[in-house]
Parts: C-alpha cells; sequence; structure tokens
C-alpha cells in the first residue's frame, strides 16, 4: 500500500468546490427511476443516460472530482466506441466502482439487513483497478425502528456491529488494492424518528465504524466517509431546520470522525435536491472544520436531468443543462457560497 498515493486521491475526491457523482445504482433501481420519466429500461438506455452526464463538459470538468460507476456501466462503451471510464478521465474526473452485492436479510435480526460481497473482492479489486478504477464504494443500511412485538428496538447492535466489521474489511481490501475506499454507512432518514433519535443512532454506527477500521488497520488519511446527515425521518412531524440539521451534523461528526479523515462526502438520502444543497452550503459555512465537507448525491444530482432528458435524443442538451446546475448548486454549497435565489436565477 501506497499511503502518499491514496491520500492524494482522497484529496482529489474532495478538491474545493467539488463533489462525486453516484452513478451507481444497480439495474433494479435505475428501472425505477426509468419508469418514473417514461422511459424503457435497457442496456442501451441506462449507457445513453449515463453518457449524456459524462459528456456534460462544464460539470465534469468543474464541478464533478469523481463518478461512482455501477459494474454494467463499467465496461460500458458509449457510442462512438469510447469506454464510458475514458470519457470520466478526459474530462479530469476519476472513476470509481460500487463494489457491495446489495443487502440480504440478518439472520436473528428481523427487518435488519446486513451487506454482502467480500467473497472474492480482492479479486475484483484488482480488475476495476487495472481498468481505471481509482476508489470504491460499499454502502450499510441502517434502519431506524420502534421496537416490534417482543422484540429489540432497531438498530440491534448485532446489525450495527456486523455492518460495521464489513465496512471495515472492506476498507482494508481497498487500501491493500490502491484502491481508495468510501466507507458508506447510511442510517436511513425512512421513518418518523425525530433528529434526536438520528443522531444517537448515527452516533452509535460512526463510533462502531471507526473502531472497527482502526482493529482492521485501515489507513484513515487514505479513505472518505460518506455519511448521512443528522436529519428527521420523512414521516416525521416534527422536521428540523436547516440550522439545526448543519449544527447537529457538525457536533455528530467533530465527536466521531478522526481528524486524519481528509474528507466527508455526505449523501442525500431522499432528501430534495434544494434541501440537500441547503444543508450542505450551511455546514460549510459554520467553519473551522478538520476535514474537507463534500456531496456524494446520487438522485439529488440527477432526478432533474433526467426528468429533462425524459430518453430523448433531442433533451440531451436539456439533460446536461439540468445536471451542470444541480452540480454547479452543490459546488458552491461545498465551499459555503450557495444562496437559494440561485435555484431561480434571480442571481449570477
Amino acid at each position: 500500500m501506497n499511503l502518499a498515493d491514496l491520500n492524494k486521491v482522497a484529496l482529489a475526491m474532495v478538491a474545493p468546490g467539488k463533489g462525486l457523482l453516484a452513478a451507481d445504482e444497480s439495474s433494479g433501481t435505475i428501472k425505477k427511476r426509468f419508469d418514473a420519466i417514461n422511459v424503457v429500461s435497457t442496456e442501451e438506455s441506462r449507457r445513453d443516460y449515463r453518457e449524456m452526464l459524462f459528456r456534460s463538459t462544464e460539470a465534469m470538468a468543474q464541478y464533478i472530482s469523481g463518478v461512482i460507476l455501477y459494474d454494467e456501466t463499467f465496461w460500458q462503451n458509449a457510442k462512438d466506441g469510447t469506454p464510458l471510464v475514458r470519457l470520466i478521465e478526459q474530462a479530469g474526473a476519476i472513476p470509481g466502482i460500487k463494489v457491495d452485492e446489495g443487502t440480504q436479510a440478518l439472520p436473528g435480526c428481523p427487518g435488519e439487513l446486513v451487506t454482502a460481497g467480500l467473497d472474492n473482492l480482492a479479486a475484483r479489486l484488482k480488475k476495476y483497478y487495472d481498468s481505471g478504477a481509482r476508489f470504491a464504494k460499499w454502502r450499510a443500511v441502517i434502519d431506524i425502528g420502534g421496537s416490534g412485538t417482543g422484540g429489540p428496538k432497531i438498530p440491534t447492535m448485532t446489525a450495527i456491529h456486523v455492518n460495521a466489521h464489513a465496512l471495515a474489511r472492506y476498507a482494508a481490501l481497498c487500501q491493500a488494492a490502491q484502491i481508495v475506499p468510501i466507507v458508506e454507512p447510511e442510517v436511513l432518514m425512512d421513518g418518523d424518528h425525530d433528529i434526536e433519535r438520528c443522531y444517537e443512532v448515527t452516533q452509535r454506527v460512526l463510533n462502531k465504524t471507526f473502531q472497527e477500521l482502526r482493529i482492521q488497520r485501515v489507513a484513515l488519511e487514505g479513505m472518505i466517509l460518506k455519511p448521512n446527515m443528522a436529519i428527521a425521518g420523512k414521516k416525521s412531524s416534527k422536521q428540523a431546520s436547516v440550522a439545526e440539521v448543519a449544527e447537529k451534523t457538525i457536533r455528530l461528526l467533530k465527536a466521531c470522525v478522526p481528524a486524519a479523515v481528509p474528507g466527508i462526502a455526505f449523501l442525500s438520502g431522499g432528501q430534495s435536491d434544494e434541501d440537500a444543497t441547503a444543508h450542505l452550503d450551511a455546514m460549510n459555512r459554520i467553519g473551522n472544520l478538520p476535514w474537507r465537507l463534500s456531496f456524494s448525491y446520487g438522485r439529488a444530482l440527477q432526478a432533474a436531468p433526467q426528468k429533462a432528458w425524459s430518453g430523448k435524443a433531442e433533451n440531451v442538451a436539456a439533460g446536461q443543462l439540468a445536471f451542470n446546475h444541480r452540480a454547479r448548486m452543490n459546488s458552491l454549497a461545498s465551499k459555503g457560497e450557495w444562496k437559494a435565489e440561485l435555484e431561480t436565477g434571480k442571481a449570477r
């Protein structure tokens, strides 16, 4: 492991004014997104859509530091035969790859999941590295729920432990393969919990994750953390303000995340486009932070371009314009320079 090179890539992933495009939706997830815009999900339509994003010159060159790819996309070629990985590199961004294989039921813990994919991961990482990947992603899913009939409260310590352990094993394998691991322990914002409950659960998850990373001897300088924000559940009657989300999230991260971590690239987790941007901006305005705060958004970067494109070749320019706008808004937010008026074009 060359830690200096890993650290260089990690810092580039959270370069000032830049963030990650999470274009790693599984075939099932992107089918749901395409269904919403009346587009049939085929290998070709998925390729066309992602090629549109990767050829968005302004966004890719100025605002996007790297792209997380799904395995299918990683090996695809653009219409003109250029590998999509090369398109990303030509734009000055870094290709990355999602390496987890989804979730499965956690035995003995009803309603809870564990992420699979550690089998043969070392061999898969080598193939990805040889073909251009310089970072990877693994997502652990932690649900917040009430106590079932006679059952324990969700999440159980069992679910937190096994998912943190898998994240750490994945991260160690990545660094051994000279690939920067994105460590993503996502506490879901589904449910009716308030921000205090999210804070408490996320604190437990982050503390356990970093404990496991230390046990697995993962070099913190050569990784990126991709956490959820401290935020109320979607069904909660008590939604927190932008200022409260920012304050509590920063307090949480300062309590749990070592300063050696180069950067934190938040997931959007189902927030609206503007909410995800506003929260990131408010956190960066607080300032005086030991790590860079950026974004690693999927839906919050893509919902607008997907709708503008709608599967039609004549709409590619409109789709790219929408992507450029969302990428620019989040770029500004990553520097604490976003303004709500920019969303409607009132300010420039």
